[in-house]
């Protein structure tokens, strides 16, 4: 099947997607957007796509080779991870921040993103950190902190338009899945849940710990209440902990990512926000 090259930046201009286009010889190419261009008819090898991703991350671009026929139109779900994919926080780093224990606590948590740790128990051991932590800060750190990643809401509402289910799936807790759900339209989250008694943390997850297992097998479940393949799914992640989800998808989009994450992804978003995965299924 043939491939179509997207290029996309921020910043970038029609004449510096251009420069990059013409790495490909492409027979046609077509404006996106202003910050967006898209390439046909070319050759597609291993070793073009590597020296256009080459070239193009140098200039701060994206770029992104699909099959050519690709639209939005082939998917019914979105499923998007949470922490530094949607919001750009890391929700536990932050409440960490709270006790004055953020070094320790992000250490963990960037072991755990690049694959170095075990997810369940590196999670464990940063919630143990929060045991004594008033619930309070839970709010703060969402009314305070939390922000949607650029793009982010532009992104689900094209997607929802669209007509497609959106699932925020997340290592992170239900204290702001459910906040979000509500915020954000979503369909369905699934998330941790923080254990806390008399108006503290008690350093401990009720129930089961979302790992990347759990993510993979809450893709699957949506999937198939939606009565959908899952390759009708568009999964977005950034760490090690969603490369399982990910993988059973139609599309998988990095986000910001880490280089083990961005490796294996379909879609490696570094510079754009969460809508250039608009430009690539326009």
């Amino acid at each position: 099947m043939s491939k179509k090259l997207v290029l996309q930046g921020p910043q970038a201009t029609q004449a510096a997607l251009a420069q990059i286009a013409a790495l490909a010889r492409p027979a046609r190419t077509a404006e996106v957007h202003a910050h967006a261009l898209r390439c046909d008819g070319f050759d597609f090898t291993p070793e073009l796509k590597a020296q256009v991703e080459t070239a193009a991350h140098a200039a701060g671009i994206d770029a992104t080779f699909v099959d050519a026929d690709l639209t939005l139109a082939d998917f019914k779900l979105v499923a998007m991870d949470m922490d530094s994919t949607l919001i750009t926080i890391e929700c536990i780093d932050e409440i960490a921040d709270m006790q004055g224990l953020k070094p320790q606590v992000s250490a963990i948590t960037e072991a755990a993103m690049r694959g170095e740790l075990d997810f369940s128990e590196s999670l464990t051991r940063r919630v143990a950190l929060l045991e004594g932590l008033a619930t309070s800060a839970l709010e703060r750190v969402y009314e305070e902190r939390l922000r949607i990643s650029p793009g982010g809401e532009a992104m689900l509402q094209a997607v929802q338009a669209a007509g497609l289910k959106t699932l925020l799936v997340s290592g992170g807790f239900t204290f702001f899945t459910e906040r979000l759900k509500t915020r954000l339209n979503l369909d369905y989250t699934h998330a941790n849940v923080l254990e806390a008694a008399g108006g503290v943390l008690t350093g401990k997850v009720v129930g089961g710990i979302v790992d990347a297992e759990e993510k993979k097998r809450t893709v699957e479940r949506v999937c198939a209440e939606l009565g959908i393949a899952t390759k009708q799914a568009i999964v977005m992640g950034d760490g090690a902990n969603d490369l399982k989800m990910m993988g059973v998808s139609g599309l998988s989009v990095a986000f910001r990512a880490k280089p083990v994450v961005r490796a294996q992804a379909d879609v490696a978003l570094n510079f754009t926000g969460l809508d250039g995965l608009l430009a690539v299924l326009a």
